[in-house]
């Protein structure tokens, strides 16, 4: 198993939860204080959240994007456009700004003393939409010398970014004009000669389709270089792939063929689970299935395009849902629930073959919660792809013989405390578990526990199961209660909010941490 190739461990932590000041965390200094902090901590893995771009429209979540390959601009640090030239003093001033500069020109810390820290979106929007306008205005002043890696970054990135940097400007475009935020409107009011009123449009918006080629090309300056420092410090990066896209994006819009569509160009079917344990209705997302058959017969090029933009970006690539590859549950778009919807079968041997035959070994984590049949452990062994656990699960009504026990569980898979969807373990146990479920914790340990402990104790237990990698939220490493979680299912306030604070970054911390990862044979000693 190449991905799991020793014991091992490292911190879930998306890269908007690092400090900041600029309303949500960046690839900034902080970035590279976290990466120098799990050195510290003995960590051999950084997990983060998708980096595809996100909107208001859908609460900024990682997960719903408007585009498979682009990149979220957000993460784009002004202190690194700073000192990379493309800003300058007065751009800073004029933002409001200039203590943030001073703080990094003298060396002081970004960092709040306070556990429960939010991020900010609208503040992180308003202040870096001014400072990237005036970053690409800076910028096209530049001599044509010095915008070459820019345009190599574009010739080779044109698969992508063409569509991706017209779909923004459109969309931003038409919303502010009348207020069709989707394509379908847009080709509605467009023309009947589309192809030609697109390239009139265009035209018409060079200037705003080439800021956002920019904005893309400065995010993957900057994340090559976060990059490359962590790989140079022995840590690799674990990145998110969702497997659905929405609706109302680049990808849907360029290539309406690899989707189910109707005639309207809407959904014919969407995307789900069936009624479980958990949900009588079962869950009904928003997301088109994608065209098996119309993939397969393109050689599965607009897929193979996805992972290799993800490889070349991550050292290894979570896959999440990844039971769609092997069958996905189809319910009819006029459906208000996911009860009438039934299994389809994809090509995962197919897919995932072709993959194998381009790159050789495949980097990836399948990620298989949830009602797990045959078909998919059988892909799973027959690919070598490693699956997840989640401790949370272990203590139930099923206990001791929950499939995420250690003991239960073989080298083959991922152990997580808890993952970005679920509590942290303090504020689960403290919310959420039921007096079995503790009553069970306390009997595999053979001792109590409380809130104060728990969180403690399920590192532990983590960090000392067969399992070749144990992934433990920043969250639970700090003792945080649910105040801290990142996501709760279902709901939209308040999620992806969560951020870190100066406590992060101390050095008693990172021993506490590299204790225990080297007691339990995990730790990238340097």
């Amino acid at each position: 198993m190449t991905v799991l190739n020793k014991r091992a461990s490292g911190i879930l932590l998306h890269v908007t939860s690092l400090p900041s000041l600029f309303g949500t965390g960046d690839m900034g200094p902080e970035a590279y204080a976290f990466i120098d902090f799990l050195k510290k901590a003995g960590q051999s893995f950084w997990q983060i959240l998708p980096l595809n771009p996100v909107s208001s429209q859908k609460k900024f979540s990682p997960y719903a994007s408007y585009s498979a390959f682009g990149s979220n601009t957000l993460l784009i640090s002004p202190i690194k456009l700073y000192a990379d030239g493309f800003l300058n003093k007065k751009d800073f001033e004029d933002s409001g700004q200039s203590k943030a500069l001073k703080k990094f020109e003298t060396g002081s810390s970004d960092r709040q003393k306070n556990k429960y820290v939010y991020a900010d979106y609208k503040k992180a929007s308003a202040l870096k939409d001014f400072l990237f306008e005036r970053a690409f205005e800076n910028f096209i002043k530049k001599p044509s010398g010095a915008r070459s890696g820019f345009e190599d970054f574009v010739d080779k990135n044109s698969s992508w970014l063409n569509n991706h940097s017209r779909f923004k400007a459109f969309y931003d475009y038409f919303r502010q004009k009348t207020g069709a935020g989707s394509w379908i409107k847009w080709t509605q009011q467009i023309s009947i000669n589309l192809q030609k009123e697109t390239e009139c449009l265009a035209n018409k918006l060079k200037i705003e389709i080439s800021k956002e080629r920019f904005l893309q090309y400065i995010f993957h300056s900057q994340w090559n270089q976060l990059k490359k420092y962590a790989n140079d410090n022995l840590l690799k990066i674990i990145g998110d792939l969702p497997i659905y896209i929405d609706h109302n994006s680049a990808d849907v819009w360029a290539f309406p063929e690899i989707f189910k569509l109707d005639k309207k160009g809407m959904p014919a079917f969407l995307a789900g689970v069936p009624p479980d344990y958990f949900s009588s209705t079962g869950q009904l997302w928003k997301n088109p299935v994608y065209n098996w058959d119309a993939l397969k017969n393109s050689g599965f090029s607009w897929w193979i395009k996805r992972m290799e933009h993800n490889f070349a970006m991550l050292d290894i690539v979570r896959i999440d849902h990844f039971r769609g590859f092997i069958a996905y549950w189809e319910v009819p778009s006029s459906c208000r629930t996911a009860v009438n919807g039934k299994w389809v079968k994809a090509y995962p041997y197919e897919f995932f073959g072709t993959l194998k035959e381009k790159f050789g070994d495949i980097p990836v984590i399948a990620e298989n919660l949830g009602v797990i049949t045959e078909d998919v452990e059988n892909a799973m062994k027959y690919f070598d792809f490693p699956g997840i656990k989640v401790l949370q699960f272990a203590f139930g009504s099923d206990y001791p013989h929950s499939d995420s026990l250690p003991g239960n569980i073989g080298p083959e898979n991922v152990l997580y405390t808890g993952t970005h969807d679920n509590n942290t373990s303090r504020g689960w146990f403290e919310d959420e578990a039921s007096d079995d479920e503790k009553r069970n914790i306390s009997d595999f340990i053979s001792g109590p526990v409380s809130p104060d402990l728990i969180s403690d104790v399920f590192i532990e237990i983590a960090m000392s199961s067969e399992a070749k990698l144990s992934i433990i939220p920043m969250q639970d490493f700090m003792g945080l209660d649910s105040r801290a979680r990142m996501n709760h299912p279902g709901t939209t306030s308040q999620n992806w909010k969560w951020q870190t604070d100066g406590e992060m970054f101390s050095d008693s911390l990172a021993a506490k941490i590299l204790k225990i990862t080297v007691e339990y044979g995990r730790a990238q000693l340097r």
